[in-house]
C-alpha cells in the first residue's frame, strides 16, 4: 500500500475579499510539484464565496467538474441555458467535453456560501456538454459511505466521463466501517469535512487529505462525530 498525506494547514491559500479558497492540488497562484493531482483527480477547492458575490461567466472544456455545496445557496448559470441553485444536500455535475461557459454565485445577501469545487480528468475528450444536479437527501445512510458518483447513467448519485466512484458519509463516534475499491488500480482520496477520523491508521482532522493506493480495501474509524468525502479515482491519467 501506498500513501500520501496532505494535513489542512499546509494547502494552498488565497483570499480575494470576495473568496476565501483552499486547494489541496495546484490551481491558480498555488504551485506545488508535488501537488499536481492524485491520479485524474486534478483539483480540490475548499471555497467560502462571500455575500452575493460569485465567479463571473468563464469557460471549461474537457474537464469533470463537480460541485458539493456544504453551507449557503449557489446560482448556477450556463451557456446551455440550465439556471439552478444548489444547496447542502445536493450534488451538482458539469461535464465541459467540447466546451461550456458558465457562472456561480452566491445568492444570498446576508450569508457565505461554502462548497467544494473538484475537477476531475475524463476518459473521453470532446464530448456534448452536459448538465446535472440531484439531492442526495434519499440516498444518505446512517454511519456508513453512500455513493454521490459512479461512471454509470444507471446507478446512485451523479455519472461523470471516468472510471471514478465518489461517496459520502456521516459516522457517529467509534463507529468502523470497510470501504472496498471497485477497480484494482484505482486510488482512494479521503477527504474530512467534519470531525476526526483515522484510515489504515492514518490519524486525520478536519479538512486533512488522504491519499492511498495498490491496496484493494481502505479502513476506517471514527473518533468522533465526523463527515467524510471518499474520491475513488484512477491511478493512471
Amino acid at each position: 500500500m501506498n500513501s500520501l498525506l496532505h494535513k489542512a494547514g499546509t494547502r494552498g491559500h488565497a483570499n480575494h475579499g470576495w473568496l476565501d479558497t483552499h486547494h489541496s492540488f495546484s490551481f491558480g497562484s498555488y504551485h506545488n510539484p508535488e501537488r499536481m493531482h492524485f491520479g485524474v483527480l486534478r483539483v480540490l477547492n475548499d471555497d467560502r464565496v462571500a455575500e452575493g458575490r460569485g465567479f463571473g461567466t468563464h469557460s471549461h472544456d474537457n474537464m469533470e467538474i463537480i460541485s458539493i455545496p456544504l453551507e449557503g445557496d449557489l446560482e448556477h448559470k450556463d451557456s446551455m441555458g440550465n439556471i439552478a441553485v444548489i444547496q447542502e444536500g445536493d450534488v451538482q455535475v458539469l461535464s465541459a467535453g467540447t466546451g461550456i461557459y458558465h457562472s456561480e454565485y452566491n445568492r444570498n445577501r446576508d450569508a457565505e456560501v461554502s462548497f467544494l469545487q473538484i475537477w476531475v480528468f475524463p476518459n473521453k475528450k470532446q464530448v456534448e456538454p452536459r448538465y446535472d444536479q440531484i439531492s442526495l437527501r434519499d440516498l444518505e445512510k446512517e454511519n456508513q459511505f453512500y455513493q454521490i458518483l459512479s461512471p454509470h447513467k444507471e446507478d446512485e448519485g451523479v455519472w461523470i466521463h471516468q472510471e471514478a466512484w465518489f461517496s459520502l458519509g456521516k459516522f457517529n463516534r467509534q463507529t468502523k466501517v470497510d470501504y472496498k475499491l471497485h477497480l484494482s488500480d484505482n486510488g482512494i482520496y479521503a477527504f474530512i469535512l467534519e470531525g476526526r477520523a483515522s484510515i489504515q491508521g492514518q490519524e486525520l482532522e478536519r479538512r486533512d487529505g488522504f491519499g492511498v493506493w495498490n491496496t484493494d480495501q481502505v479502513s476506517l474509524i471514527a473518533e468522533k462525530d465526523s463527515k467524510i468525502l471518499l474520491m475513488e479515482v484512477p491511478m493512471e491519467i
